[in-house]
């Protein structure tokens, strides 16, 4: 699969999508593969602040529960609720599908993102 160019990467297979000041999140073909069948998503409540490199939710699938990890800092702005009845939109469509929306603490934090050359590298070690 070829990852969206418009997206930046972390190491831990989330994604996020910059528009101005926005920042949208989910996580990558990659992660979805690896987990399987999605059954539940535990999300951040909107007004929270999620740090970059913390833990700001978790996702659970068929074979076992893993953390999600903030690719930015930021208040939370948006949880898509959608994922709350059908978790397994990651799967058939992750990159499309968000998880939260937050607006940027700063854009310092971006720099340190992969672009989706880095990505697909460094999922093919």
């Amino acid at each position: 699969m070829a990852y969206p160019t418009d997206l930046k990467y972390t190491k831990e297979h989330e994604w996020i999508r910059v528009d101005g000041g926005t920042g949208t999140i989910g996580i990558t073909d990659f992660a979805q593969q690896q987990l399987g069948d999605v059954v539940y998503v535990e999300l951040p409540e909107v007004g929270s602040t999620i740090t970059a490199g913390k833990v700001f939710g978790t996702i659970e699938s068929v074979k076992a529960v893993s953390e999600l990890f903030a690719p930015v800092t930021g208040e939370v702005t948006e949880v898509n609720g959608s994922l709350k009845d059908r978790p397994d939109h990651v799967n058939s469509k992750p990159h499309d599908t968000w998880m939260v929306k937050v607006k940027l603490a700063g854009s310092g934090e971006l720099g340190s993102l992969m672009d989706a050359a880095a990505y697909e590298q460094l999922i093919q070690k």
